[in-house]
């Protein structure tokens, strides 16, 4: 039976100087004390879990439908990939944390709010932090990176979700558009609404308590694959907000259809060049910050503030995502939906980029450069150089 509480220092990865339930809260301050305490409490009462919920996932799973030009750009894969090598993980995730905390905390190697504190985050900033109280996890979604499936995860371990009145069970049940409809899940930028002035306390004592995990990937590898998902399908929000404004602004279109199948049709898309230009564009960030689908991890998810229990990666997803539920003692709960087939793989990044001029390469490297040294990707010699 899963154990419902945030897991002890035996039971999963703990930060340095995380607090541990049932360790002495006197040495907090008398605010972080009872608001400890109502967060144990609160704990308790959220830990009835129905029974139908403790049993073993069906393995079957109804695959959502969709188009086979969604299946090509977004690259579902239904397999399960049994017969992969399993990494050692634990060294793997000891390696990845090191890294990441060197460059943190190396003076020499700055970018953008690294040295702010977290007092320092403006809450809107906190909204990718999704909580599961249920199970003490934090999970940090990072768009393009398999976040649609660790959001359907969050969603079955906290029950936020409920089909006929009973909680999701299996992960891929959940359908596209309640998984990313932001008031299924509790998000640190909620708290505020939620518990006043004592939020940012709150939120400072699940981060010593709760397991902290996000997942990455190679940042020109995500923004190819960003690019493909939002300006190769007809999408009419980013067709009105983004493409119609790279259009005019950097291909010189006037007049432009107001619907993207109108576009589509007539054959006016937003070239990979396009939308190169309109990240590299000082514009761009005046006019409001980079829509989270190509906004810095670094940005998303605060990594020199927050000092995150578990690195997952896009390129090792299906043994991170099985050694994670393992830490996590939701194995038995659920498994981790079959994973997406690297499509847009690095191999790729020749090919996309060869029309793209060398300055603007370089330039968009120090744009992201936080987030290839940060997260251990090498860095793209062979796209930075003639």
């Amino acid at each position: 039976m899963l154990d419902p509480k945030p897991h002890t220092a035996s039971q999963r990865p703990r930060s340095p100087g995380a607090i541990a339930a049932g360790e002495d809260w006197e040495a907090l301050p008398d605010v972080d004390e009872f608001l400890a305490k109502l967060l144990s409490s609160s704990l308790k009462q959220n830990s009835s879990m129905p029974r139908k919920t403790e049993q073993l996932l069906v393995q079957g799973s109804n695959k959502p439908v969709v188009s086979n030009l969604e299946e090509n750009v977004r690259g579902y894969d239904w397999s399960t990939h049994k017969d992969r090598n399993s990494l050692d993980q634990e060294k793997l995730q000891i390696e990845r944390q090191r890294t990441l905390r060197e460059f943190c905390a190396n003076s020499s190697f700055t970018f953008p709010t690294k040295e702010r504190s977290f007092d320092d985050i403006p809450n809107y900033e906190l909204n990718h932090l999704i909580v599961d109280d249920r199970h003490g996890v934090i999970y940090c979604y990072v768009p393009k990176v398999a976040c649609t499936n660790w959001k359907r995860v969050m969603i079955v371990l906290s029950e936020s979700l409920l089909d006929q009145g009973v909680p999701y069970r299996n992960p891929l049940d959940i359908p596209r558009e309640h998984v990313h409809n932001t008031s299924t899940h509790l998000t640190f930028n909620k708290f505020w609404r939620r518990y006043g002035k004592f939020s940012r306390h709150l939120m400072k004592i699940k981060l010593k308590k709760y397991t902290k995990f996000l997942f990455v990937r190679d940042p020109f590898v995500r923004l190819i694959s960003a690019f493909r998902s939002k300006f190769e399908l007809e999408n009419e929000d980013f067709y009105r907000r983004f493409a119609i404004p790279m259009l005019k602004l950097y291909s010189n279109h006037t007049n432009l259809p107001t619907s993207v199948s109108e576009a589509f049709g007539a054959g006016l898309k937003v070239s990979f060049s396009d939308f190169i230009q309109y990240l590299l564009d000082p514009r761009t960030e005046k006019m409001a910050p980079f829509n989270e689908h190509w906004r810095q991890v670094y940005r998303l998810c605060h990594p020199c503030q927050i000092d995150y229990d578990f690195i997952g990666k896009l390129e090792t997803l299906d043994e991170d995502a099985a050694y994670l539920l393992q830490l996590l003692k939701v194995d038995r709960l659920l498994r981790f939906p079959p994973s997406y087939r690297n499509r847009t793989a690095s191999s790729w990044e020749d090919n996309w980029f060869a029309k793209i001029p060398l300055a603007w390469r370089q330039q968009l490297y120090k744009l992201y450069e936080a987030d290839f040294v940060l997260f251990g990707y090498p860095k793209p010699e062979n796209l930075l150089k003639d």
